[in-house]
């Protein structure tokens, strides 16, 4: 499927994964010229990509980037039990397999590549980088689950239960969870539009989907000292699904040289699609300025991707 409009073009791909996966992969491009940079998104548990997280894919491919975009197993169009992640190893190995695929294309090569990940991709993201700390030109982590907040932690007895659980019924949806659609998308129209799309899961988390974000949440934590790519977060002063001070918390300890924090106070954990028009064009409006600044065309950008074209083309630091 392929669509122009707009300015951009908008397609839609069934790809395999090497575990055998289907997969569902869509793209905006901006039509009629090559892309600035490219920008894989790693959206949300629950979420998919082609409708969800179109507005942002509108957005970026009509500043100039090309936008890639793949449903995880379990989740959206893609093949899998809808909202089962079975191992969130292999989620991130589907991921870094589609985008790498994508950047090693002869006309992509001398892109440069970043990675924006909304919440529980957010983590992915992080994990695609510490895959390969040296491909990623950096990454916009909107939201993201990087950690379990001390009152949301669980009890280890509960912990000890739920390992057990796992190995008898995995896809069980007995996990107790508050309504996240209500708390997390402040506009009621988006809210409405995420409840009446048939590829959003919308029921209780299953067990063995909590046990991997649990798991994925406490790595992450022990980790974000290893976080060295250059970094813009941005997060809602109001959002009670991910916590505020957990991504700052990522900004103070990443190792990276070049890393940004933006907090918006009253937004709340949707902050790039369910809020005011007035506000989500503000956070748009930042993400599309760090991006500005990083992308070829400043000294520093071209020198920076110069270096690593470089090293990725010298044998000795091909990736395996």
């Amino acid at each position: 499927m392929a669509e122009a409009k707009e300015d951009i073009k908008y397609d839609e791909e069934f790809i395999f994964s090497p575990r055998g996966v289907k997969q569902f992969t869509c793209r905006w491009l901006p039509h009629n010229q090559g892309p600035k940079a490219l920008i894989f998104i790693c959206h949300g548990y629950a979420m998919e990509c082609s409708i969800s997280m179109r507005d942002t894919g509108i957005r970026l491919a009509k500043a100039g980037f090309a936008v890639y975009g793949i449903d995880y197993e379990g989740h959206g169009k893609s093949s899998g039990l809808q909202g089962y992640i079975p191992s969130f190893d292999g989620l991130v190995d589907d991921c870094s397999h589609y985008f790498m695929s994508i950047c090693e294309k002869q006309e992509y090569k001398k892109k440069q590549r970043f990675l924006l990940g909304e919440s529980m991709g957010g983590s992915a993201a992080l994990l695609l980088h510490r895959k390969h700390p040296t491909y990623w030109h950096g990454a916009i982590l909107v939201a993201p689950m990087c950690k379990i907040a001390a009152n949301m932690r669980p009890h280890p007895m509960v912990i000890s239960i739920l390992d057990k659980l796992c190995k008898i019924i995995p896809t069980w949806r007995i996990t107790p969870t508050q309504d996240i659609i209500d708390i997390a998308f402040k506009n009621p129209e988006k809210r409405k539009e995420v409840r009446g799309n048939p590829y959003c899961y919308k029921g209780r988390v299953r067990l063995n989907t909590a046990r991997e974000l649990f798991i994925v949440s406490l790595d992450i934590e022990k980790n974000l000292q290893q976080v060295s790519l250059p970094l813009l977060v941005v997060h809602g002063g109001d959002d009670i699904v991910t916590d505020p001070s957990v991504s700052k918390l990522l900004y103070e300890s990443a190792s990276s040289k070049d890393k940004t924090f933006k907090l918006y106070p009253g937004m709340w954990h949707a902050l790039t699609s369910a809020e005011p028009p007035e506000s989500i064009d503000l956070v748009f409006s930042d993400v599309l300025s760090w991006l500005g600044d990083r992308t070829v065309g400043s000294d520093e950008a071209r020198l920076e991707l110069e270096r690593k074209t470089k090293h990725e083309e010298d044998p000795s630091s091909k990736l395996k």
